[in-house]
Order: structure tokens, then sequence, then C-alpha cells
């Protein structure tokens, strides 16, 4: 079964993903490897977090602190999944991708997931998810 691993570009809402066989710590630390691959190195990446248990294994601490000058983890409080801002982003992707169909396998769901985050990647979509950026 395909699992996707998250991230929202906050200031472009682009979303960046990587599709593992496994959620599994191992699979968390390729991501983080993925974001790094594609930062612009100018300034530490700041990721914010929930308490997952792969978030906090042993292996995963030891890829933090290899990618410390270059990732920045930060852990938002226990069961606060409101405060994340990919907890509505999810939302809208099984609106869109998910809600009310059935697929013959689970390649065309993941195909239907993907086609969707593609369609939130392209800035000229009319679908694409929004966050509001109310800055004082």
């Amino acid at each position: 079964m395909a699992s996707h691993l998250w991230r929202l570009q906050w200031a472009t809402d682009e979303v960046i993903y990587l599709i593992s066989d496994k959620r599994n710590s191992s699979s968390f630390i390729a991501f983080l490897d993925h974001l790094v691959q594609q930062h612009s190195r100018e300034r530490p990446l700041v990721i914010v977090l929930d308490n997952g248990s792969i978030h906090h294994s042993q292996a995963t601490q030891a890829a933090f602190a290899l990618l410390e000058s270059e990732l920045l983890p930060l852990f938002l409080p226990k069961y606060c999944s409101q405060l994340n801002p990919i907890e509505r982003f999810w939302k809208h992707l099984k609106s869109l991708a998910c809600a009310d169909k059935l697929f013959a396998d689970m390649d065309a769901l993941v195909a239907s997931v993907e086609a969707n985050l593609a369609q939130q990647n392209d800035f000229q979509s009319d679908s694409r998810f929004m966050f509001l950026k109310n800055f004082p």
C-alpha cells in the first residue's frame, strides 16, 4: 500500500510530497532528505511537525542531528492538530480526490491523489487550496 509524506510550502501553497511503500522512520528520513535537496539552503528549512512516533524515533532524531545546519524541526503541542496547516489541506484533498468515489484498486486511488496534488502545484489551477495569510 502506498503512503504519502507531505510538506506544505507556506509561501506558495505548494505541496511537496514523496510516495513510499511504508510510513515509518526510514521513509520519513528519506522525505527529510528529499526536502533538504529541494531547499535553497539560504537559511535553515523550518519544518512543523506533529508528535507522530516516526518524528520522535531514535533514527529520526539522529537524522535531525545530521541535518541541523539545514533543517529546524518545530514540534507542535500534543493533540493540537488544528495548529497544523497541512490538516486543512488534507481535508480539501480528500474531498477532491477520494470523497464519494470508488476505486478499482489502490493504484487508481493513488493516481487520483497524485492528479489532485499536481493541480495544487499548478499555479493556474482553479482548484488550488489557498491558505489565508493575514499579517498585521
